[in-house]
């Protein structure tokens, strides 16, 4: 029976750090669980991890096209932001091979910049917003010969222009998702195991790109419902690790005991890790966690000061972040505490006291992760500051959560081989599209703080990354432990 879609996803932590590749492939969830949702509604799918190809240079257009050779009639590509440029210029390549085909974007990738990305680049035929489980089947029912008119969540064009369905309403009841398709993969290729404990965070960070896609509204699975998910990749595929990638892990202290003590109750022996958040976690419910096998809690703390925490609405202070980490370090093999910096309105002032803060955290022994900031197109902070054409494009330097893998990272430094140097000019010919690779005030603002971070070891320079083997700051942290 021929295949009604053919599903690829397109987001990769691939690496390169000097000569070396780092490259760890996670599960991917939000595929899986669309696939299993086209399946309940009788369609078949030909799902394809692009994660999975062995290639050395995966980014290399012919060596795409022969890992997606005799594609469905529908192909669906899922990426997100740092993969956008590659994801559009690999679609080019598959609609002048296939030119039959319709090729559907989905994914956080195109997030707030949709009627963009149809306008400009031709070759893509639908763009799908939000969940996926709903959406899906009614997409490809349409394709078929229905009305994409009637599908809630799609942007495509329209007699000469691009037409935006209202969004879809957000599924509330994530107990009633089935489980992720993973016997559409073959499990044992993956180092990562992700798991999705909840959609969406209430919290208005300005700088966050993750809210605004969930419309900052939140909904949580319950306990039971995820522990019989792990339980299932335990038994079925042995896995023993898993990492909770949402940001709302810690919603509150009763529903988290409430998890503990289901995980309790199962006796699995599993290990895992999760995102806390400084003014929703106490040291009863750390302990509580790690006695039920929690061994790496990560913290968003952003910053050291209280003056920008505010105007990020963060929602806690940095005493509390004070009082807080040194507790959770001593009950957590590792803490990860991520700090965000080179925000516009960051003074020299406010930077110190950020610098001073991871100083001393570290000194305590959590691991801290700075990360430049990217002005991310459906962020509130691009909206305030990136709109008036005054960010600025540095060949050298680009902020971690937007590394593609394409560039050769040494330390700070990253270079741009020339094989994949269209990638960047795609970039740098539409920063309206991609700001999230530019800078507010390189020389004013970014540069100054990276000489300060250099300076206390946060980030190796150049001439000093072959000397020394140094874990990767930020987002792309190359191992799981």
């Amino acid at each position: 029976m021929p295949s009604d879609l053919t599903l690829i996803n397109l987001n990769m932590l691939f690496m390169r750090y000097g000569e070396q590749i780092e490259r760890e492939r996670h599960v991917p969830l939000g595929c899986l669980y669309l696939t299993a949702a086209l399946e309940d509604a009788g369609f078949k799918v030909d799902f394809r991890d692009y994660q999975l190809c062995e290639s050395g240079d995966p980014f290399d257009v012919e060596t795409f096209l022969s890992f997606v050779a005799n594609p469905a009639p529908v192909i669906g590509l899922s990426c997100m932001a740092n993969l956008l440029p590659f994801t559009l210029l690999a679609a080019k390549a598959l609609k002048e091979r296939y030119p039959d085909r319709k090729i559907v974007l989905g994914g956080v990738g195109t997030k707030a910049v949709e009627d963009k990305v149809l306008s400009r680049f031709p070759w893509i035929d639908v763009i799908a917003r939000g969940e996926g489980e709903e959406t899906g089947p009614e997409l490809l029912r349409a394709l078929a010969g229905g009305k994409l008119a009637a599908v809630h969540g799609m942007s495509y064009r329209h007699n000469g222009s691009t037409a935006h369905n209202p969004d879809r309403p957000r599924i509330r009841n994530l107990d009633g998702i089935r489980f992720p398709a993973f016997k559409k993969t073959d499990l044992s290729r993956y180092q990562g195991y992700g798991m999705m404990t909840s959609r969406g965070c209430p919290y208005p960070c300005t700088f966050c790109s993750v809210v605004p896609v969930w419309n900052y509204e939140s909904y949580s699975r319950s306990p039971e419902n995820i522990v019989e998910e792990m339980a299932l990749l335990h038994h079925e595929a042995g896995v023993d690790l898993f990492l909770f990638q949402d940001e709302f892990f810690v919603s509150g202290k009763k529903r988290v005991l409430a998890f503990c003590r289901a995980l309790e109750r199962a006796n699995l022996d599993v290990e895992w890790k999760a995102f806390g958040r400084v003014n929703l976690t106490d040291e009863e419910m750390m302990r509580a966690m790690a006695d039920a096998g929690c061994l790496e809690l990560r913290f968003g703390i952003e910053s050291g000061s209280d003056r920008v925490l505010k105007m990020i609405r963060k929602g806690f202070t940095a005493a509390e972040s004070m009082d807080l980490i040194p507790k959770a370090v001593r009950i957590f093999p590792r803490v990860d505490a991520f700090y965000v910096w080179g925000f516009p309105f960051e003074t020299l002032e406010d930077f110190n006291q950020s610098l001073f803060q991871m100083v001393a955290l570290r000194m305590m022994g959590a691991r801290i992760l700075p990360s430049l900031l990217s002005f991310l197109p459906q962020t509130q902070i691009y909206e305030q500051w990136g709109r008036n054409g005054q960010l600025e494009f540095c060949p050298h330097l680009l902020p971690e959560f937007v590394l593609t893998g394409h560039e050769i990272v040494r330390g700070s430094h990253v270079e741009l081989p020339e094989p994949h140097r269209r990638y960047f000019e795609l970039i740098t010919a539409n920063p309206d599209i991609f700001p999230g690779f530019f800078h507010f005030d390189l020389a004013g603002n970014v540069l100054p703080k990276l000489e300060l971070l250099q300076r206390f070891g946060f980030y190796l320079r150049p001439e000093l990354v072959a000397e020394a083997n140094a874990e990767s700051c930020g987002a792309h942290s190359p191992h799981l432990s």
